[in-house]
């Protein structure tokens, strides 16, 4: 099997989507990638369990794709070790009535992880960028000062919002939150074989929704979109992946090994010691408790 590193995925200077592939060869069969898979997972769970107790970083991953591009079924099988008290999943959604009384990163400051803790952003604050982009109407809904047609959201809006975006991420990583963001690479071919799945078993029928074709019609519009903003938002704080996602299989081991080999940098990440008190008399308590 071939050995991958972070810095195969890692984006450090501008991508063309349209010269990356959305396939990667890791040289063995499907059986050996899944068990590979479980055995990083769980050298994932017992790192976020010594995580949870030295409670001194966050963790967020954010996971960003077109439709079909395998986030949910990922979140599943990477995640699947953890100790549900140390993870914790949101997916965004239309914001309500409520969120677009605020500024459009408020609802995800709410959602960050604590220290400890792994927080999973399925759709994540880049839809700020990549679907109110393609659908700038969507941004009047905002009530932005200044902002009161569409004729109004220029190239200079969004160069903005690309600093807020990237303040946002220092900000976080500055005190503590080690940030993963990894963008699910499908080619359009794949997405056509996954929704018409989706029509054709049944127990996949609920995933389908009529607007996703609406959305298909708009993919060149989305890839510029993702193209830029990964381009202007992947800082040595806050990197972006490139994940070929054509195969389930190789995207979700990729991205497990991503981040162990990241975490195991983090050579501070240890269990706490005991008070040295406390460790002195171990026996005595030990034999309290056997008296009973």
């Amino acid at each position: 099997m071939k050995n991958i590193s972070p810095k195969d995925f890692l984006v450090e200077s501008s991508i063309n989507l349209k010269e990356n592939s959305t396939t990667y060869d890791l040289d063995t069969s499907e059986k050996k990638i899944e068990k590979e898979l479980k055995s990083i997972r769980k050298k994932l769970g017992k790192l976020q369990d010594t995580m949870y107790a030295h409670g001194k970083y966050a963790v967020l991953v954010c996971l960003q794709g077109m439709d079909t591009a395998g986030k949910d079924s990922l979140i599943r099988e990477v995640f699947k070790d953890f100790n549900t008290r140390g993870i914790v999943v949101h997916s965004f959604k239309v914001p309500t009535e409520l969120e677009l009384k605020h500024d459009y990163l408020w609802r995800h400051y709410l959602e960050l992880p604590a220290r400890g803790k792994f927080g999973v952003f399925n759709r994540t604050h880049y839809e700020n960028v990549l679907v109110t982009r393609v659908h700038p109407g969507y941004i009047l809904s905002e009530n932005i000062p200044g902002i009161n047609s569409v004729n109004d959201i220029d190239n200079a809006f969004w160069s903005k919002r690309f600093e807020q975006i990237n303040n946002f991420e220092k900000h976080i990583s500055d005190n503590g939150t080690i940030i993963f963001k990894f963008f699910l690479n499908l080619s359009k071919e794949e997405q056509k074989y996954r929704l018409l799945r989706r029509l054709e078993k049944q127990e996949k029928n609920w995933k389908f929704s009529p607007g996703d074709l609406k959305e298909r019609e708009l993919w060149d519009a989305y890839q510029e979109c993702y193209q830029d903003a990964i381009n202007k938002t992947s800082k040595p704080n806050a990197p972006w992946y490139n994940i070929p996602a054509d195969d389930k299989a190789t995207a979700r081991y990729i991205v497990a090994k991503i981040m162990y080999d990241t975490l195991k940098t983090y050579t501070d990440i240890q269990e706490p010691e005991l008070d040295d008190d406390i460790k002195a008399n171990l026996d005595m308590y030990k034999k309290q408790l056997e008296s009973e």
